[in-house]
């Protein structure tokens, strides 16, 4: 079974406005670029219908999420930079018991102040 042939978007850009350009028939663009004319009028219609687009300040909705994401995220990064802060200034007075073994092999504990 043949494999689809994927083209990248310059490359449909070039073949359309060779079309656009209404120098040559769809044929000949086809036979030029070694693409199937439907495939050409497909291409066609999609610029034809998201053109106005190109001149549209608006981002595309996919941008603003990302820049509600990133906010939520650097917000949520401070409060856990606050958080880690008070926990090691109200657990330093504390102190840490530490197990380990002492002499041949017995079993103790290690107590030591928190930093």
């Amino acid at each position: 079974m043949k494999k689809r042939k994927t083209y990248d978007d310059q490359f449909k850009a070039r073949v359309v406005l060779e079309a656009v350009k209404g120098e040559k028939t769809i044929s000949e663009v086809a036979a030029q670029f070694e693409v199937h004319p439907n495939q050409i009028m497909k291409w066609k219609k999609q610029l034809l219908e998201n053109v106005g687009g190109v001149f549209s300040r608006k981002q595309e909705p996919e941008v603003d999420e990302m820049k509600e994401l990133i906010d939520k995220l650097y917000k949520k990064i401070g409060e856990q930079d606050i958080e880690l802060e008070f926990l090691k200034k109200s657990t330093g007075s504390f102190r840490t018991c530490k197990e380990g073994y002492g002499r041949e092999g017995e079993r103790g504990f290690e107590y030591s102040e928190a930093v």
